[in-house]
């Protein structure tokens, strides 16, 4: 376990305890989807430091239900499906609504757009990464990682951002950066389509 993230780790040890609970690893996936629309609710509704820690909370929460399913062999393919359905659901709300909140504040009338610019690039993003999870394997999708904590992790520091009253420039630099991220990713997807042996995985 020692080359696993952080918080995937933390994960593991809080979900022990409910090995032999009732409590199935789709119910977590709920929890994160429901954290994840209260942090959405929370940032459009301009109380964006609540926000950021709902947000902080689903985003964790993402890692407790695959780490029950290992546990328990409870993994299934719907649960699979179900987890990427609500990660992708929370991830593009939280730059929408970010966009809605900024709205009535310093980026007036471009915060929006800016919010739908770099939801819908986070939502190609999932789309080509799960793309590629099925023609090359889960392996394939790992993200980059240094000391334990993945590219995905700079998420928990929103109540920092949100701390310091950086809600705006965090939108812009999502705006421009979820773009470019999703051109990467459709360039890996491109590599994966044209490698060797395709037909005989597919």
């Amino acid at each position: 376990m020692s080359h696993r993230p952080w918080d995937a780790r933390l994960a593991y040890v809080l979900v022990l305890p409910l090995k032999d609970s009732p409590v199935s690893p789709n119910a977590l996936t709920s929890l994160r989807l429901v954290a994840g629309l209260g942090a959405a609710w929370a940032f459009a509704s301009q109380s964006p430091n609540l926000g950021a820690w709902l947000f902080a909370l689903s985003n964790f929460l993402d890692h407790t239900d695959g780490e029950l399913a290992r546990i328990t062999g409870k993994g299934s393919r719907f649960g699979h499906y179900y987890d990427l359905a609500c990660d992708a659901v929370a991830t593009v709300l939280l730059f929408v609504s970010i966009g809605i909140g900024l709205s009535h504040g310093e980026l007036g009338v471009w915060a929006l757009p800016m919010g739908i610019v770099a939801g819908a690039a986070v939502a190609v993003i999932f789309h080509l990464r799960n793309s590629i999870e099925t023609l090359s394997g889960k392996a394939a999708t790992q993200q980059p990682s240094i000391a334990g904590f993945e590219a995905e992790d700079v998420l928990y520091l929103l109540p920092l951002v949100t701390l310091f009253n950086g809600l705006a420039p965090f939108l812009i630099a999502a705006t421009a950066g979820a773009p470019l991220g999703a051109v990467l990713i459709l360039r890996q997807y491109r590599r994966q389509l044209a490698s060797p042996g395709l037909e005989n995985r597919l």
